[in-house]
C-alpha cells in the first residue's frame, strides 16, 4: 500500500510539475504576442487620440474661419458690384 501512495505522489508531482510549466509557456507565449503586436502598431505610424484630437480642433477652426472669410468676400464682392 505504501509503493502505491509513492507512485500516486509522483504521477501527482510530475502533473503539477507539467500544469505549472505549461503556465508558464502561456504566459511566456501572451508577453511574446503582445510585444510582437506592439512593434507592429509602432511600425503603422498611428496617431495617438490626443493628436488626433487636436488636429480635429483645428480643423473646425479653420473651417469657421473659412466660412467668415467667405462670407466676408462675398459682401465685398457684392458692395463693389454697387459700385459699378
Amino acid at each position: 500500500m505504501q509503493t502505491d501512495n509513492r507512485l500516486l505522489d509522483d504521477i501527482a508531482r510530475a502533473a503539477s510539475g507539467a500544469l505549472g510549466a505549461l503556465g508558464g509557456l502561456r504566459a511566456e507565449l501572451d508577453a511574446q504576442l503582445r510585444a510582437l503586436l506592439e512593434n507592429w502598431l509602432k511600425a503603422q505610424n498611428l496617431v495617438t487620440r490626443d493628436e488626433f484630437e487636436a488636429v480635429k480642433a483645428m480643423a473646425a477652426a479653420a473651417r469657421t474661419e473659412n466660412e467668415a472669410l467667405a462670407a466676408r468676400l462675398a459682401a465685398l464682392e457684392a458692395g463693389l458690384a454697387e459700385r459699378r
